[in-house]
């Protein structure tokens, strides 16, 4: 199929009742059909991987198509600028996060991007960096705490952001590193413990909230259980 073919058939998935929907979560609905989440993973299996498709798919600027390239493009071949272009055309969570999620973490240049994306202003790039931190933190196995830990101060110095997309990003992202490893864990909750004692409302809540999930008790007994193992 081309990109033509694949919108065609896009449309045909849609419905009103879904388009209708999108607005009370947060979605902007001029640019889009009205096709559910489902039916475009399973329109994404059958295509199967395809880069240059994924990239006529996104310049059509239909929120399902951009949806959609997350489960066509192929990670090896995403370059950075290909990144910044994608990011740059960010305007919800869901286009942010489904990238993010399903695509942008499985690239070599992912860490690159989240240091880049946090000095941006644009309120979507820069929960791009925090999503992608976030998805990197959770699927990643191989990579160690490093990397991780370089990024916490990035958190810290963003927990002041008041936009509701930005902070809900770097609470995820901090949830995210702090549930890696009993090294992590540990200086995750260092920093939520100063966030909620922070003269800042924005900065109270990231710590708060990270605090209630990180203290859960399945959480705390897993990385008891990880030190016993360690320790032989």
């Amino acid at each position: 199929m081309g990109a033509e073919e694949v919108v065609a058939s896009l449309r045909r998935l849609a419905n009103k009742k879904t388009l209708g929907g999108m607005a009370r979560y947060g979605i902007p609905s001029d640019k889009a059909l009205g096709v559910p989440v489902g039916k475009i993973r399973d329109l994404g299996k059958r295509l199967g991987r395809n880069h240059e498709l994924a990239a006529a798919l996104w310049e059509t600027d239909i929120y399902e198509a951009r949806m959609l390239c997350a489960f066509l493009d192929e990670p090896a071949l995403v370059t950075p600028a290909q990144m910044d272009h994608w990011c740059e055309d960010f305007d919800s969570w869901a286009i942010c996060d489904t990238v993010c999620f399903h695509l942008f973490d499985r690239t070599p240049h992912a860490f690159g991007k989240v240091k880049q994306w946090t000095r941006r202003r644009e309120e979507f790039v820069k929960r791009g960096a925090f999503a992608l931190l976030a998805c990197l933190a959770l699927h990643d196995k191989v990579t160690d705490d490093e990397p991780f830990a370089k990024c916490l101060p990035l958190i810290e110095r963003a927990a002041t952001d008041e936009r509701n997309f930005v902070k809900k990003g770097v609470s995820w992202a901090l949830r995210g590193v702090g549930r890696r490893s009993p090294g992590l864990h540990a200086a995750t909750a260092a920093m939520a413990e100063r966030l909620a004692e922070s003269t800042n409302a924005v900065s109270r809540w990231v710590g708060k909230d990270v605090l209630r999930d990180i203290t859960r008790p399945a959480v705390i007994r897993r990385f008891a259980a990880k030190r016993r193992v360690a320790k032989g």
